[in-house]
């Protein structure tokens, strides 16, 4: 197994250790789920740069890196609801985006063609992992809680964007599926 599959592998298995800090009342658990929250963001960045540069593209890297990121954001989203710092139809848009991105890359996947990720796609990430740090930090003060809602609202126009961007430009794998 090569470096970029084990730090794939690596987020994953980060993931129930984050939960665990960011659903911890305990004084300092909240500091400790975001040093692990960024640190797996980071290997995101990590295996993808070196599997491009040294050449160590592999299919259980093709699968398992947007998987891997998938259960990350969605596990904090999840934990910011049951926190109260998130409302649920935000949380609903943002997973439902990904299931249904998740759906058309499987079809595309069928019929051999690769959706790669859009810039649109990559902003939403880049707004996503913003909201979710500034959420973990979660600071009452004005200006701290209107940053939140501005990365929250930021996130969530560019997930629906990207959701059509998507949809826009692949939705030829759908009709080439059968549908």
């Amino acid at each position: 197994m090569n470096l970029p599959n084990k730090l794939t592998i690596l987020r994953v298995l980060m993931i129930p250790f984050y939960v665990c800090f960011q659903l911890n009342p305990m004084p300092g658990c909240k500091w400790v789920a975001l040093a692990l929250f960024c640190v797996a963001s980071f290997t995101d960045f990590l295996d993808g740069q070196i599997a491009r540069k040294k050449g160590l593209v592999t299919n259980f890297g093709k699968f398992m890196d947007p998987l891997a990121d998938k259960l990350l954001v969605c596990s904090a989203l999840i934990c910011f609801t049951q926190l109260s710092l998130l409302p649920a139809w935000i949380v609903i848009i943002i997973v439902a985006r990904e299931f249904i991105i998740s759906g058309f890359r499987l079809i595309a996947a069928e019929q051999g063609v690769v959706i790669a990720a859009s810039y649109w796609g990559k902003f939403k990430t880049v707004s996503q992992m913003g909201m979710i740090i500034l959420l973990i930090i979660d600071i009452e003060h004005p200006a701290f809680i209107m940053a939140e809602k501005i990365f929250t609202y930021l996130a969530l126009a560019l997930t629906v964007i990207s959701l059509v961007d998507y949809i826009r430009k692949n939705i030829g794998v759908l009709s080439n599926g059968g549908f």
